[in-house]
């Protein structure tokens, strides 16, 4: 009995078959790595429609250098506040009183400059200090009390905004000094030969992109070291090359024009600081485990009580400085200042990627959350929206965000 035994070759690829193929591969590669980053690529990619839409329907001058200085500093006090409130909300909780505390800052330091001539370093940081202090007695009351965040912060939203009117007396005062007046209006200063751009600016710009590119050329490193997935080489140039470009358009836009703010660099300062903060430091670790399981994490040896107080510290902190960018902004404190400061705050990081449940979140999502209303703001006024529809689009934009986060999750969960 003999058994027939027939090869069956494959059929030979047709021509080009084989670079469909790998493009198909790095194009699946790429959405894979979309959807288990879905709330960091989704909020950008938001960000760059907004963008081009407005840029668009305004006839580009969204994109008008000038403009582009006047979103940085519009924004500013909103960027600070938001990179605080994302880290409040990763460690489960909310904080209310951002608004107020903002005002009664700004408040306290025209006080201590225009009526008592305190030079202008010693009274910011007195203000600081007194930020630190009001974040620390909410932090405590909610840390070490067992009160909800909610109730004590609201608490603290009406107290700072009494004391606000009981320091100002209901009426705006001012003006600050000019040293003062520089950190939120300010440029940096002209330096070196001219050449029809801010060349200090233009300097800044190719730090940063060599170290945006250093950065992720180490995280790339580290994952392969402990063998995580990473993106194809040739998917990862493309990403590098697209953050180049980006950096490179923003850098120039500013040096067409006055250079880069003074008040950009501190939102640089602490977008770095922050940033490291979270995803290296122990304290960040920390923050993480406690919004994200707070059985499992005291169980784990955290200690959630000092966390949660050094993050409402860390808060008020942060407050202050946004008054104190604030009131140099305007060159006045007035008793309204920092109205719905709390809300545009929590907005940015609801949007920038935050969740209610804690335990997830970026300090660059708050910033990209920012910049997200930002752009919605400054966009809208450009091509006459009126605020009462600016309202109602804002609104829809966040709960947009939120109903994102929670389909991700289903999503996830399933």
């Amino acid at each position: 009995m003999s058994t027939d035994v027939t090869a069956k070759n494959p059929a030979p690829a047709p021509p080009g078959g084989s670079r469909t193929g790998e493009a198909d591969g790095l194009l699946r590669l790429l959405l894979d790595g979309m959807r288990q980053n879905m709330r960091q690529y989704g909020m950008l990619i938001a960000l760059g429609v907004i963008v081009a839409l407005f840029a668009v329907w305004s006839g580009g001058d969204l994109l008008l250098p000038r403009n582009v200085s006047n979103l940085v500093l519009q924004n500013s006090y909103i960027l600070i506040l938001a990179i605080g409130m994302m880290i409040v909300i990763i460690a489960g909780h909310i904080d209310l009183s951002v608004g107020s505390v903002t005002a009664f800052t700004g408040g306290v330091a025209a006080v201590l400059m225009v009526q008592h001539d305190i030079p202008w370093p010693l009274a910011v940081v007195l203000c600081l200090a007194i930020g630190a202090a009001a974040g620390a007695a909410q932090g405590f009351l909610i840390a070490y009390a067992g009160m909800p965040s909610f109730i004590v912060t609201l608490a603290g939203m009406l107290v700072f905004r009494g004391l606000t009117e009981v320091f100002l007396k209901g009426q705006t005062l001012g003006p600050f000094p000019e040293s003062l007046q520089k950190i939120s209006n300010g440029f940096l200063p002209e330096v070196g030969p001219n050449t029809n751009y801010h060349n200090l600016t233009v300097l800044l710009g190719i730090v940063l992109i060599g170290f945006v590119v250093w950065q992720e050329v180490r995280d790339r490193k580290r994952q392969q070291q402990y063998s995580l997935e990473v993106l194809p080489a040739k998917l990862f140039a493309v990403k590098l090359t697209a953050l180049t470009a980006v950096v490179v358009i923003f850098t120039l836009l500013l040096a067409s024009y006055k250079g880069a703010p003074v008040v950009l660099l501190i939102l640089a300062a602490l977008l770095v600081g922050f940033g490291y903060l979270m995803r290296n430091a122990i304290i960040g670790r920390h923050i993480y485990a406690i919004g994200g399981n707070l059985p499992a994490a005291k169980l784990s040896g955290v200690k959630d009580k000092k966390v949660t107080f050094l993050v409402f510290l860390n808060m008020g902190m942060l407050a202050a400085l946004a008054g104190l960018v604030f009131a140099a902004r305007f060159n006045a404190a007035s008793p309204k200042a920092g109205l719905n400061f709390e809300l545009e705050a929590i907005a940015a990081s609801f949007i920038g990627g935050a969740s209610m449940s804690g335990g997830v979140g970026t300090v660059l999502g708050a910033i990209i959350g920012g910049l997200v209303l930002g752009v919605l703001n400054n966009g809208m006024n450009l091509v006459g929206i009126g605020t009462d529809w600016q309202q109602v689009i804002k609104g829809l934009v966040l709960l947009a965000a939120v109903g994102f986060d929670v389909w991700n999750k289903r999503k996830v969960g399933s």
